[in-house]
C-alpha cells in the first residue's frame, strides 16, 4: 500500500512538473518556443515566447518572440489575443521590416472572427476598418491585393445582412421599412452583387407602401418607386432584373397617372 502511494506521488509530481517552463536565457526560451511552434504545439510555444520577456524587451530575441507570440495565438485560433500581440509588435518594433505583415495578419484576425450574417456584425465593420488602415499605410506591400479582396468579401457580408433584413420586412408587410432597407443596401454597398436586386426590392416595396397609404401620400411613394427603377436601368443596364423591374415601374407610372388625373391638387 505504501509503495503504491509512493508511485502515485511520483506520477503526480511528474505531471505537475511537466507543465513548468524551463529556460535560463531569452535565447533558450525563444528556441524552445520555436521548437514547439514548428511541432504545432502553439499553446506551449506561446508560453515560451512569453517567457522571453522575463528578460526584458530590449534584447535581440524580443522582436522575434513578440511576432511569434502573435503567430502562435493566431495558429491556435485565439484571434483576440493574436490581434493584441500583432498590435504590440507594430508599436514596439516600428522600424522592423515585418510590421506591414503583422498589421495585415492583425486584420486577418478580424476577418476570421467575422460571424454569420444572422449575428451582430461589429467585428466585420472593424475588419474593414483595419484592412483599410493597413492598405493606406502599406500600399506597396505584397498582401495589399489580398486585403482589397477581403474588404470586398466583408462588404458583401454586410450587404447580405442588410438585404435579408429588407426581405424580412417585406415578407411581414412592413413595406416602408423594407423600402428603406433596400435603399440602404444600394446606398452603402453599390459595388456589391446585390445592388441591382436591392433597387428592384425598393421599387416593389414602394408600390406596396403606396397602396397602404392615404391618397395624399401615394404619389410621393409611387414616384420613389419610379426613381429607384430609373437608377436601376441607368446604373445596371445589363442587369437580368430590368425586365421584371420595368413591369413594376409600368404599374407605378399607371397608378401615378390615374391619381393625378383624378385629383389635380396632388
Amino acid at each position: 500500500m505504501k509503495n503504491s502511494l509512493f508511485v502515485l506521488m511520483i506520477l503526480i509530481a511528474g505531471c505537475t512538473g511537466s507543465g513548468r517552463l524551463s529556460h535560463d536565457s531569452p535565447r533558450e526560451a525563444y528556441e524552445k518556443g520555436m521548437d514547439y511552434f514548428e511541432r504545432g504545439r502553439h499553446s506551449r510555444a506561446a508560453q515560451y515566447f512569453q517567457g522571453v520577456f522575463d528578460y526584458g524587451r530590449t534584447h535581440e530575441w524580443a522582436a522575434d518572440a513578440q511576432l511569434y507570440l502573435a503567430r502562435a495565438h493566431h495558429q491556435n485560433r485565439d484571434f483576440i489575443l493574436a490581434a493584441s500581440e500583432y498590435s504590440r509588435f507594430a508599436e514596439l518594433f516600428r522600424s522592423d521590416d515585418r510590421v506591414a505583415d503583422a498589421e495585415f495578419q492583425r486584420a486577418m484576425t478580424f476577418y476570421e472572427r467575422s460571424p454569420k450574417i444572422e449575428l451582430d456584425q461589429t467585428t466585420t465593420h472593424q475588419g474593414i476598418e483595419v484592412f483599410n488602415l493597413y492598405i493606406q499605410r502599406h500600399s506597396t506591400h505584397d498582401s495589399v491585393d489580398v486585403a482589397v479582396q477581403r474588404v470586398g468579401e466583408l462588404r458583401r457580408k454586410l450587404a447580405d445582412k442588410q438585404f435579408h433584413s429588407a426581405i424580412l420586412y417585406e415578407r411581414r408587410g412592413l413595406y416602408q421599412a423594407a423600402a428603406l432597407s433596400y435603399e440602404a443596401v444600394f446606398d452603402k454597398f453599390p459595388d456589391t452583387p446585390l445592388a441591382d436586386d436591392a433597387l428592384l426590392g425598393a421599387v416593389r416595396s414602394y408600390i406596396e407602401f403606396s397602396a397602404l397609404s392615404i391618397e395624399a401620400r401615394q404619389p410621393e411613394r409611387l414616384q420613389k418607386a419610379i426613381t429607384n427603377y430609373q437608377r436601376l436601368i441607368d446604373l445596371f443596364p445589363d442587369s437580368e432584373l430590368i425586365e421584371e423591374a420595368t413591369e413594376f415601374s409600368d404599374i407605378a407610372r399607371q397608378e401615378l397617372d390615374e391619381l393625378l388625373e383624378e385629383d389635380t391638387t396632388l
